[in-house]
């Protein structure tokens, strides 16, 4: 992970500004000094990162070495930072404004700027050279192999139909008997369908093919999947399975009201119901969860999985078949079909004798086998396998086959990828990925750094994404193809490589100051009651750049949580170097004033809060490259400061029914590409027209007041057809505004033509044109799924009615 940093830091060094910038600061020449000595230890990492699997000096000198990466990336950032400050401050204001700014501190500020990062560059550079010293001790060279590219080696497939249940068809024939027989031992309407292993044997894999079977959909409705993992809680997992049925969320006050509602829609209906990962073992919490399942229709079941049979004894569940590793030839086939593309080696005998030695070390279990299959992708060099089959990672691990396997996956990535997964070490298990969400954090993090220009981070971190799945580090999410979700194991390996940069902080840890100062990325689970005394010590987290609030919970809107105020008067303002700040969710109604000085900051969400403006000084976050506000229903007021977000990339304004104005010069923001809620105003507001400066906006957008567009000429000048916009809403809001034109309204739908390869949904609301434009419905939106229009005569009828 080392290099990674590394090469975000030499991407800065070379930058042409940043180096004109320096050279006025009078401190090249040490940014150069650390460059030769950067480039020095460089072409040590590619041994350095062989060697540290067997070797602690040598992991602990890669350690102290992305302590320092990290070190000099803040120096370079507060560089950077002063430079954009600086020409946004001689942009602005009058001439005696700029006297009066710039020519009287100018010289104090100049020469305690290049004082305070003198010394820190000359003290970040001796540390570096020690390090570089440390060379011949450890024994490490320059080799010259090529090192792992970022991209993908292979070109993914579908697989066949059923390719991931190899050696499970009997297993599979058995469940499906008892899912859909008569099970006269059961004195309930429903029974349970156990299904019981190790981990990484292929339970959840088992499950989900039950769940999608044909026969099965044919039989059971509703059916609902909830993950449980080490968290068995009735209410919370009774409100999944409610808010699956109804697809609404409702606040229950306690669990009786919730199981009531619960127990009148499972009424009369045969459910099928999977508990995925079941630790849990109270008989009592059991009872309660099931209570509402009595009334539903006979044949009714639930299919657990779980790697515990004290549990399912508990529960009286007689006769367990535990699933078995795979036999040789199911597990040699298996990774063939992983490794080949084909479910055997007859094509390949040379490979053979190798690729069965790696199938006996990954002891049959179908996780290890997919994780080191797709590993080699399509490498056909026997040099290739026999590295594999031979890593000294196997040996790392004896209690446990699977930790090696996966191990040696991850080893094999390259040093962005590394990064990238050990920075998922901060979600809880059974976490919802969702791509898009985490690309942005990724991008925050500095982590997605192109060296192609012509490549958005945003693309890169999708294409980053899309490897990581197709190793199995990541898995579709079993109830929603939308989302992603990490295997148990992958998540102890993302744990176990996270080291001391990387802390998800459990509400029961015990750590102090002196440990929390070396960690970098921090998360915490979002809890009713959040209070200072956990969060304490981390006033000594100086070098934190991540503080992120997650959890697993249904994403209900009606949640609250709440926030200590000494967290955020206390905590927040001593970590100076925050690049991410989620507090999401969190009852908090004002935004403290120090979040302007957090110059680091690239992502700030504080969606769903019921904050009513942003202060003015959020305009001074100049780094920031995504804000979220989405779900903000009590706020008002956007700063005017805002069009000095130069680098602002999305911003996510759904659902703030009360924000009735764009603060101005948002249309001058070029590098915007998400900007889901536009508000059109009369003569001094935002204008259609400033859309096209916007050229890379993208996604959702809603635009409303379209009753207030002056001229179709504005409409046509936002160029709306060249964006690549996949959901549109168009509202004319003022439906008893006698001056509104409906001829005037059918030019501007007709101007408004969106990108027809792109657009999947369509929503016009009170739109009083007597016509529909003609592109409204056209053959060439082959993406368009969903189009919903609402004239306004009809919406005038229903408020007369």
């Amino acid at each position: 992970m080392a290099e990674a940093l590394l090469n975000v830091i030499f991407d800065k060094l070379t930058d042409e500004a940043f180096n004109k910038f320096a050279r006025s600061q009078e401190i090249d020449s040490k940014l150069n000094d650390l460059k030769i000595t950067l480039t020095q230890i460089k072409a040590l990492l590619n041994d350095a990162s062989q060697k540290e699997i067997a070797n602690e000096s040598v992991r602990l000198w890669l350690n102290s070495l992305q302590h320092l990466a990290y070190d000099i990336d803040d120096v370079l950032d507060d560089v950077a930072t002063e430079a954009i400050h600086r020409e946004l401050t001689q942009e602005s204001g009058s001439v005696i404004s700029k006297v009066r700014k710039l020519m009287v501190p100018s010289f104090f500020t100049k020469f305690s700027l290049i004082q305070s990062l003198q010394d820190k560059l000359d003290s970040i550079t001796t540390q570096l050279q020690q390090l570089e010293k440390q060379k011949s001790d450890l024994g490490l060279i320059v080799r010259d192999d090529k090192p792992k590219s970022s991209s993908s080696r292979r070109n993914e497939t579908s697989l066949p139909d059923g390719s991931s249940v190899i050696g499970r068809q009997v297993e599979k024939e058995k469940l499906l008997n008892k899912l859909l027989g008569d099970d006269g031992s059961s004195k309930e309407n429903f029974s349970i369908v156990p299904i019981v292993g190790m981990g990484g044997v292929g339970k959840t894999t088992l499950a989900r093919h039950l769940y999608n079977d044909a026969q099965v959909k044919d039989n059971f409705e509703p059916k609902i999947w909830v993950c449980v993992s080490d968290d068995f809680d009735v209410f919370k997992i009774s409100d999944i399975i409610l808010q699956s049925m109804t697809k609404e969320s409702k606040e229950y006050k306690d669990l009786n009201q919730l199981q009531t509602a619960l127990t009148e829609k499972l009424k009369d209906k045969r459910f099928l119901l999977v508990l995925d990962d079941v630790w849990h073992e109270d008989d009592d919490d059991w009872e309660k969860l099931v209570l509402p399942f009595r009334s539903c229709a006979p044949g009714s079941r639930i299919i657990m999985t779980t790697r515990k049979e004290e549990l399912l004894k508990k529960l009286r569940i007689g006769h367990l078949d535990s699933l078995k590793s795979l036999s040789h030839e199911d597990a040699l086939s298996l990774f063939a079909l992983h490794a080949l593309g084909v479910e055997n080696f007859n094509s390949h005998t040379t490979l053979k004798p190798h690729g069965e030695g790696i199938v006996k070390k990954c002891a049959g279990l179908p996780l290890a086998l997919k994780a080191i299959g797709r590993l080699l992708g399509t490498r056909t060099n026997v040099e290739d396998w026999e590295d594999v089959l031979n890593s000294e990672i196997w040996n790392l691990e004896n209690s446990d086959k699977i930790v090696p396997a996966l191990r040696l996956s991850y080893h094999d990535l390259s040093a962005d990828l590394k990064q990238l997964f050990a920075y998922c070490s901060l979600f809880p298990k059974d976490y919802l990925f969702d791509k898009e969400e985490l690309v942005l954090l990724w991008m925050a993090e500095g982590f997605l750094s192109p060296s192609n220009a012509t490549k958005s981070p945003e693309r890169l971190g999708q294409e980053y994404f899309e490897i990581l799945l197709s190793r199995s580090f990541f898995q579709h999410a079993p109830n929603d193809e939308s989302l992603f979700i990490m295997h148990d194991l992958m998540n102890d390996l993302a744990m176990l490589v996270a080291e001391e940069f990387f802390l998800r902080f459990d509400n029961h840890m015990k750590i102090g100051t002196k440990d929390l100062a070396k960690y970098r990325h921090m998360s915490f689970s979002r809890e009713k009651y959040v209070g200072y005394h956990k969060f304490e010590a981390f006033t000594g987290a100086k070098s934190m750049r991540t503080l992120l609030a997650v959890s697993i919970d249904v994403d209900q809107s009606w949640n609250s949580f709440f926030l200590s105020k000494k967290i955020l008067v206390d905590l927040l303002p001593s970590l100076t170097l925050l690049r991410v700040l989620s507090l999401s969710r969190f009852h908090i109604t004002e935004v403290p004033e120090f979040i302007g000085s957090l110059k680091h900051m690239r992502y700030l969400n504080l969606s769903r809060t019921r904050i009513k403006v942003l202060p003015e000084n959020i305009g001074n976050l100049y780094n920031l490259q995504t804000l979220i506000v989405f779900g903000c229903k009590s706020l008002t007021k956007l700063p005017e400061s805002f069009s000095k977000l130069k680098k602002l990339r999305h911003f996510d304004i759904r659902d703030t029914p009360r924000l009735e104005k764009l603060p101005l010069g948002i249309g001058e923001l070029e590098s915007l590409q998400t900007l889901t809620k536009i508000i059109i105003e009369g003569d001094d507001g935002f204008a259609i027209n400033e859309l096209k400066g916007l050229t890379n906006l993208n996604g959702e957008v809603s635009i409303e007041g379209l009753h207030k567009v002056q001229s179709a000429k504005h409409a046509r000048e936002a160029n709306l057809s060249l964006k690549k916009i996949t959901g549109f809403k168009l509202q004319w809001v003022d439906v008893f505004d006698g001056s509104r034109m409906d001829t005037l309204e059918e030019e501007v739908l007709n101007e408004l033509k969106p990108n027809s390869d792109t657009l999947k949904t369509l929503s016009v609301v009170s739109y009083g044109g007597t016509q529909i434009s003609n592109w409204v419905g056209d053959r060439s939106f082959h993406e368009l799924v969903n189009v919903s229009i609402l004239l306004e005569i009809l919406i005038k009828i229903n408020l007369i009615i």
